[in-house]
């Protein structure tokens, strides 16, 4: 592997990585709601299951696991935007917020299909 790839391996890892504990922070500052406490979960967890498989592809033993493992990322990615979007937001600044990981997590998708299309 190259410097370069290696450095867009990190980059990417470490985005993933920040991005989840932006997302903890986020559900830290939900109206305190049962729905919200049972969504907040499960943001939590699909935010931390992207890069956490991320990780794991890059740590595989074949083409195909790595693939495998980029598609589980980029499904756990949609499934995090879906949970930022059921969470019940009261204040505009929340919202803001929400629009920012929304938006972060569809970069991420995008570069996670951009992997794929490109370990074909």
């Amino acid at each position: 592997m190259t410097e370069t790839q290696n450095s867009k391996q990190y980059d990417l890892e470490e985005r993933t990585f920040e991005f989840a504990k932006r997302t903890r922070e986020f559900v830290k500052k939900l109206p305190k709601t049962t729905g919200n406490f049972e969504d907040g979960k499960q943001l939590i967890r699909s935010s931390g299951s992207v890069g956490a498989n991320y990780i794991e592809a890059n740590e595989s033993l074949s083409k195909k696991d790595f693939i495998m493992r980029v598609k589980i990322s980029r499904k756990e990615a949609k499934e995090t935007r879906y949970w930022l979007q059921l969470v019940d937001i009261r204040e505009p600044e929340l919202e803001l917020e929400r629009g920012k990981l929304v938006q972060e997590i569809g970069e991420l998708m995008k570069i996670f299909g951009a992997i794929l299309e490109k370990s074909k």
